[in-house]
């Protein structure tokens, strides 16, 4: 068969030539582009369509995993994270079938991710439900690793992706397999994300649960009004309101309401 069409992502530039340098060395592989972050990398997987897509999984803005999430499902291909140790990453992915190289990558390691690529191309069996199992990969990776706080939500509207900073989010509201994001200048974003992993990846000193499907920033938060039975309603600085629910009201009295 033809060569592997191979890209690759590490927002370290020495480590993006040190991997390269290893893949042009192998005459069965082709590096079709390199990235120097998530939303670079998304953009070029979708524009080159690669066989096999080399991640690091630790980069600043959009991670490892932000990019499986912001791909196409249609467009995703083969991957496997590139990544310094990591107990989490190892199981998950193992898991999950899906590859994964330690840093510093090993060439023998290399070759033997390179082949496992090149035999499942050559079966055919890239399927659409592989993405599904790489996005399992990274739920699962999301929900077994410690927690870091999120500093900016990677947002697709169409071809592009906006990072939207936490701190200016106003508010995270549930909607089915959605999530609708407010900022507190106005604008209006939706992702498909749990709102229960939002919420351990936020400061919990900012955000507060005010009932099961609703994320508020503390500081947008104008006026709190007791209602009868227990409840109250938030108001934000923004004009929006929200219901909190009777079984978060002690959560809130406890948290917000006390000197």
């Amino acid at each position: 068969m033809s060569r592997l069409r191979v890209v690759l992502a590490d927002d370290e530039r020495p480590a993006r030539l040190f991997l390269g340098s290893m893949l042009r060395s192998f005459e069965d592989v082709e590096v079709v582009g390199e990235a120097a972050d998530g939303a670079e990398c998304v953009e070029l997987i979708e524009r080159v369509l690669p066989d096999l897509a080399l991640i690091d999984l630790q980069m600043p803005e959009v991670d490892g995993l932000g990019v499986v999430r912001l791909l196409r499902r249609d467009r995703t291909p083969l991957i496997a994270f590139v990544t310094a140790y990591d107990e989490y990453a190892v199981r998950a992915f193992e898991l999950n079938a899906v590859d994964y190289l330690l840093k510093p990558v090993d060439p023998v390691r290399l070759r033997r991710t390179i082949n496992r690529a090149l035999e499942r191309l050559e079966r055919a069996e890239l399927r659409p439900g592989d993405a599904d199992r790489v996005r399992a990969a990274a739920e699962e990776y999301t929900a077994n690793a410690p927690p870091n706080i999120l500093r900016r939500i990677p947002v697709r509207k169409r071809d592009d992706i906006f990072l939207v900073p936490t701190d200016q989010l106003a508010s995270a509201v549930a909607d089915g397999e959605l999530l609708h994001l407010m900022t507190r200048g106005g604008d209006r974003y939706t992702i498909t994300y749990r709102l229960k992993d939002l919420e351990t990846r936020l400061d919990p000193a900012q955000f507060v649960r005010v009932s099961r499907g609703t994320l508020l920033n503390i500081s947008e938060i104008e006026r709190i009004t007791p209602m009868p039975g227990g409840t109250y309603v938030m108001l934000l600085h923004g004009g929006a309101q929200h219901q909190v629910s009777r079984l978060r009201g002690r959560v809130i009295r406890q948290q917000l309401l006390r000197l």
